[in-house]
């Protein structure tokens, strides 16, 4: 048993994938289990993984998705924690495990959150991801949007259910809602998690992933309040888009 189970669920992602196991290996804090889990690539990945085959768990099959593979990755782990990082994903910096586990101490939250950098395919810096990690969090604050990102989103392994598959490009904002619901408490590090590739299977299928996350907040917070909290981020986006023309 471990701190930590760091989950990659992964097809084809030998262009990137090297980076993120770097960024785990190089973790100062070393209590941890790096699971990657691929849904049996053709390209380079699983030579990249045969390199570091002694540092990590390696699931190699195929599955019905990305959602399906999390779950197989999910079902191994043996951390108190669970934290889930895309192929093209990594760690803020060299300490960020460290720093996480300094900043909680010995109170063990059950689930711990951050913020999340924006970088492209040469790890060059973007942004700040839009949506601000808010001060204090709860399962009712994803009724203004996934205000924290799922890789910045750590939760103990106890109260992770499984992805439902139903959902094909939005189960982890089910799932982080499922999570919150479940938890009796929830830290803010203030800091900086993740190093998250701007592109992927939600970016690429936006529309599809925007009608699902509808679908789960209506699920969860009700057709009347969702439909009124949708209004209102038309009438924001209209707005800014006004004030932006007008600069």
């Amino acid at each position: 048993m471990c701190d930590i189970s760091i989950i990659c669920p992964t097809f084809n992602a030998g262009q990137v994938i090297e980076r993120m196991i770097l960024s785990v290996l190089n973790q100062t804090f070393k209590s941890y289990e790096l699971i990657i889990v691929d849904g049996g690539s053709t390209d380079n990945t699983k030579d990249i993984l045969s390199k570091y085959s002694s540092s990590l768990i390696y699931i190699s099959e195929k599955d019905q998705g990305i959602y399906d593979a999390m779950n197989k990755g999910l079902n191994v782990a043996t951390g108190e924690y669970v934290i889930f990082l895309n192929a093209g994903d990594t760690f803020y910096n060299n300490k960020t495990l460290e720093n996480i586990y300094h900043s909680i101490g010995y109170s063990r939250p059950d689930i711990i959150y951050g913020e999340t950098a924006l970088v492209d395919l040469n790890r060059n810096f973007i942004g700040m991801r839009r949506l601000k990690a808010p001060e204090q969090l709860s399962w009712k604050s994803f009724r203004m949007g996934m205000l924290v990102c799922h890789q910045a989103f750590i939760a103990k392994r106890s109260i992770a259910p499984n992805y439902d598959l139903a959902y094909r490009f939005s189960s982890d904002f089910d799932w982080c809602i499922k999570c919150m619901k479940s938890a009796q408490t929830l830290f803010n590090t203030h800091q900086t998690l993740i190093n998250y590739l701007n592109e992927g299977a939600t970016t690429k299928n936006r529309k599809a992933s925007l009608q699902e996350r509808y679908n789960i907040m209506v699920k969860y917070y009700g057709k009347t309040t969702v439909k009124i909290l949708h209004i209102w981020f038309a009438i924001r986006f209209l707005f800014a888009k006004i004030f932006k023309k007008n600069a």
